[in-house]
């Protein structure tokens, strides 16, 4: 993890101010065989609706990163994961929440995507079709594309500036 947070939006107005406290969240990405990738949409109701991302969400209490995924894949996509493998961490700083995404990889799962939020979804490769993509999203399309040598735009935007 990099010292300095991603800023996304930086013009924009900080709920809770410089003392907020850091909401930790455990993110999947998901690989099938073929190398393809999951991105989710974000649901209605939710601070950047309709962006995608890797899905995920918060560790509760006691919770360890990898049970923390599980249970949100569960509850969000309806599936069981196997083994989960941690990544890279990285610390985002959003308009409404101080965030450190904990990044895993995940290779075998079992049961059938079902959209509990009502977000859609999307097998992806580089470069993304998807868009808008979620700023916290971004590390994570350069770190896929420098680990498999993307020759390919590698310049991922998101509709919020980032810094």
């Amino acid at each position: 993890m990099t010292g300095k947070p991603l800023v996304a939006d930086p013009g924009a107005a900080r709920q809770g101010g410089v003392d907020r406290k850091i909401v930790e969240v455990a993110v999947g990405i998901l690989f099938r065989p073929d190398g393809a990738f999951l991105l989710t949409s974000r649901p209605e109701g939710k601070p950047y609706a309709g962006y995608w991302e890797f899905p995920g969400g918060k560790l509760e209490v006691g919770e360890t990163v990898e049970q923390a995924l599980g249970r949100e894949l569960q509850e969000e996509l309806g599936i069981h994961v196997g083994a989960v493998a941690p990544w890279k961490v990285e610390l985002v700083d959003y308009p409404h929440a101080l965030v450190r995404l904990h990044f895993c990889k995940v290779f075998a799962w079992s049961g059938v995507l079902d959209m509990r939020e009502a977000q859609s979804f999307s097998w992806e490769r580089l470069p993304v079709q998807m868009r808008p993509v979620l700023p916290g999203t971004v590390p994570v399309l350069q770190w896929l594309a420098d680990e498999q040598q993307f020759k390919g735009a590698t310049h991922f935007v998101a509709t919020h500036p980032i810094s």
